[in-house]
């Protein structure tokens, strides 16, 4: 069988190159053993961001009464909680899979190998192919020492299969899945414990950002740990005695239960108590060899691991759609959202550039929601916006303004002439802009 293109992987980067080459009137293969919609939809952005919003609105609940509302008693079914993720993933992944039909791309849910630039190997069959590539994805990154069982310590994949809550939780990593995985599981009132071996919080964010970001943990009480790394855990029949275990000094089980408690001693001396590990360090691109003359791109490319980022590289690789790989925007999800793109200020020579910081507080729609924390902070050079970086509600859709801004260099005077409406949070831009100094 020949073919136009083969794309093995059907996740965002592979089902976004399979669209677009039929777009184009070329034939497609694609190749999935797995399941389409690839990391994000089924063990990634779309599961979490699911169970995120059911916390969020648990955590709206609770503080109803401020509001005006009293929502007496309110109760978490964790379990209907993961039943409705499963059911978002399910159709949201059939609709793609019928969309990829409906395009005229040919699936072929079976392990593909790639025998040479040209050639496709799948289930006995031989695919010629003018062109392949390879979007495989990645996996979760844990030291080989703590090796998951699923159960106790878990990856990010293993956690979107949590059965019950678990009482307290030690998260190790706090980028994005550790962030967003703390932020859920203390909205569910489960006890958590981040260790991050890095000096700050969201050590890829810039340094206010990070300041914020722990500031934030301690209102919500997520204890945390940095420039910690954890050395050993050891599941234990029960609890050892109170001396170090909790802030609080009590233990984190129930002494007469038969459960198992895991010992987790950090490289700090200290040792905590809690019912599961999660590792939440990131992903690694999935093994492969590589063959010349095929495109590797989105997580398995070993750059950017976003989907956004897959996707784009996608649209490049197969309609030649151009985009800036330095304006790829980072996003956190949960209230507040946590977004930037660009320079961080750590990477800028003191007096080389213009800041402004401009508080979320001061704009009267995050009043009107109940949500006043976070801040709008613009970085600027030779009146052009070098970097961006926002801590509020909504901020993954303010960055997409600003990098609309910075792809075009529209200048900063330029951008001032713009009418935001009031009240939004946009408007905070603005404000941001002409404070710029």
């Amino acid at each position: 069988m020949k073919f136009d293109l083969g794309i093995i992987g059907g996740g965002p980067a592979g089902y976004t190159a399979a669209f677009q080459a039929r777009k184009s009137g070329k034939t497609v293969v694609l190749f999935e053993k797995d399941l389409i919609g690839g990391v994000c939809l089924n063990r990634g952005c779309i599961p979490t961001k699911t169970i995120l919003h059911s916390a969020e609105i648990f955590e709206e609940m609770k503080n109803s009464a401020s509001l005006g509302i009293e929502a007496s008693d309110v109760k978490i079914d964790f379990e209907k909680v993961m039943a409705r993720k499963d059911e978002v993933v399910s159709k949201i992944r059939k609709n793609l899979e019928l969309a990829l039909k409906n395009s005229g791309a040919i699936i072929v849910k079976e392990f593909a190998q790639i025998v040479d630039s040209k050639t496709i190997k799948a289930a006995g069959e031989i695919y010629e192919c003018e062109k392949i590539i390879c979007a495989i994805g990645s996996e979760p990154a844990i030291p080989a020492e703590f090796r998951h069982d699923g159960k106790f310590i878990l990856s990010s994949d293993d956690i979107l299969n949590l059965k019950t809550l678990p009482k307290s939780i030690v998260i190790a990593g706090s980028g994005a899945i550790g962030t967003e995985w703390a932020r859920i599981l203390s909205s569910f009132t489960v006890d958590v414990t981040v260790v991050e071996a890095a000096e700050r919080l969201l050590p890829s964010a810039d340094f206010e950002v990070s300041k914020r970001l722990e500031r934030i943990f301690k209102t919500k009480k997520i204890k945390f740990h940095t420039s910690t790394m954890i050395q050993n855990i050891e599941i234990a029949k029960t609890p050892a005695p109170a001396d170090n275990n909790s802030e609080s000094g009590k233990p984190l089980a129930d002494e007469k239960s038969e459960s198992p408690i895991l010992r987790v001693k950090l490289s700090s001396g200290e040792t905590l108590q809690t019912d599961i590990v999660l590792f939440a360090a990131g992903r690694k691109p999935l093994e492969h060899k590589k063959i010349d003359g095929v495109k590797y791109i989105g997580d398995v490319s070993g750059k950017i691991q976003l989907a956004h980022f897959a996707i784009k590289q996608a649209l490049f690789e197969s309609g030649d759609i151009q985009f800036c790989e330095s304006l790829i925007p980072s996003v956190i999800y949960g209230c507040p959202e946590i977004s930037w793109v660009g320079k961080r200020e750590q990477d800028l020579e003191a007096g080389s550039f213009q800041k402004s910081v401009y508080l979320v507080s001061a704009l009267g729609k995050s009043h009107c929601d109940n949500c006043t924390d976070g801040f709008i902070k613009i970085l600027s050079r030779n009146g052009l916006i070098i970097g961006a970086h926002i801590i509020s509600k909504e901020a993954s859709a303010l960055i997409q303004q600003i990098i609309i801004a910075m792809q075009n260099n529209i200048p900063v005077e330029k951008l001032k002439e713009v009418c935001f409406a009031h009240p939004t949070y946009s408007e905070g831009i603005f404000e941001c802009l002409c404070n710029l100094k």
